[in-house]
């Protein structure tokens, strides 16, 4: 009798007091790319165009709340026969479109709010999508700090009589009331790099700095010294320094022909495919090399080339690799790539797509939260209408996704 009562006070309690359900987390995918110079988005697994005059010519960005698309348009101004760039939005959930600036380029979202930095015969401005405001001159390049409240700017060096001046890296902090921010105010010197960079004794004037980067730690900022603008065609150099501009490094050679230099997803280590001169010289000389620091390795095998990389995690990569082999004007002699994954644990290196003959697989790009790697494949390293594929981490489960495209980016949303 005692049990039964204790199983019937069991099932009254489980009545009033539920047992607490966990959702699951679902992550969509959508995308925003270019097709035949159109916008196009990717959702809810249908594809839809967005433009239709075939003047994009940027690769998409997605605002950090996947509210916006950023892109950048060319338009003819035909009394002068001359074009310029503009700079759009598209807002998926309503349809509309808002022109940022009849001139600009360069733009980037603001890290933590819908904020376009975009740059304009050397200024840089910031805009809320209803005005712009001008916030440096000067500007080469430039990158906005991780936390949003300012950026990290380069100004080029100038040639005098008596040589190049130097590079000099600022840093320009903004504050919520950006449009009353003086031009010049709150803007201090950084670090101004050598007149010559290079590695031991090959050295060259140091003309611009670009293509910044954070480490995840915020300690370590990356960034790309170039020459002059025919020299920076076959080698420039990959630089190093602290948040505080005291320690400065020349890491390697690199070309800009390949995969810009990432830091792994939460450790301050940054991989990058060394190697001077340009693709038309031979698809050779350019390793897939890392550098936690201090330490520092080659990836590459012997008599191979990589072309493109991206993170899975603090420990693997994937990596786009052919065959060296020298350059031909006949692009289907070409060597074509396959996707590798690489342990940094266990040295192992795993080949993980084999594209049919006639095809190769470019540009991995690894989707954090979908534990996912998409990539194009295509018939050449220059070919304007590849087809994405998409598989797990692993390269298992590996289908075609959307076909005919120049490039992509995805976000990823997260529903609970």
């Amino acid at each position: 009798m005692a049990s039964r009562n204790i199983t019937l006070f069991m099932m009254v309690l489980i009545l009033i007091c539920p047992l607490p359900v966990f959702a699951d987390e679902r992550t969509e995918i959508k995308a925003a790319f270019v097709r035949e110079g159109d916008l196009w988005i990717y959702t809810d697994g249908k594809e839809q165009q967005i433009t239709r005059n075939g003047n994009v010519i940027s690769k998409p960005q997605w605002s950090k709340d996947g509210r916006y698309i950023l892109y950048v348009t060319k338009a003819s101004l035909t009394e002068q026969e001359k074009t310029q760039t503009e700079i759009w939005t598209y807002e998926p959930a309503t349809g509309k479109h808002k022109k940022i600036f009849y001139d600009g380029y360069a733009p980037q979202w603001s890290p933590g709010r819908n904020l376009i930095a975009f740059k304009a015969n050397g200024i840089l401005n910031i805009s809320d999508m209803n005005s712009f405001y001008n916030v440096a001159a000067g500007v080469d390049d430039y990158i906005w700090l991780p936390d949003g409240t300012g950026f990290l700017l380069s100004s080029s060096a100038v040639l005098k009589p008596d040589g190049w001046t130097n590079v000099v890296l600022y840093k320009k902090k903004i504050n919520d009331n950006y449009q009353n921010s003086p031009l010049f105010a709150n803007t201090e010197r950084f670090f101004t790099l050598p007149g010559e960079i290079g590695l031991n004794d090959d050295k060259m004037p140091a003309v611009s700095a670009g293509k910044f980067s954070f480490s995840p730690s915020g300690k370590w900022i990356s960034f790309i010294a170039s020459p002059t603008a025919s020299l920076a065609m076959d080698s420039n150099f990959l630089c190093i320094t602290d948040r505080d501009g005291k320690n400065f490094e020349v890491l390697d050679e690199v070309i800009f022909g390949v995969a810009k230099p990432k830091w792994a997803p939460s450790e301050d280590t940054i991989a990058f495919i060394g190697g001077s001169g340009r693709l038309v010289f031979g698809f050779k000389n350019k390793r897939l090399k890392i550098r936690d620091m201090p330490a520092s390795g080659t990836l590459t095998p012997p008599d191979y080339a990589d072309l493109d990389f991206d993170w899975i995690t603090n420990d693997n990569l994937v990596t786009s690799r052919v065959a060296e082999k020298e350059w031909s004007n006949d692009f289907s002699k070409h060597p074509l790539p396959v996707l590798y994954t690489i342990n940094l644990k266990t040295k192992e290196q795993k080949k993980i797509t084999g594209p049919p003959i006639g095809f190769g697989d470019y540009e991995p790009q690894v989707l954090q939260h979908s534990k996912k790697i998409i990539w194009l494949r295509g018939k050449s390293i220059t070919d304007k209408n590849r087809t994405v594929w998409i598989s797990n981490h692993d390269g298992s489960k590996a289908k075609e996704w959307i076909r005919n495209l120049e490039s992509i980016e995805v976000f990823e949303e997260q529903h609970i």
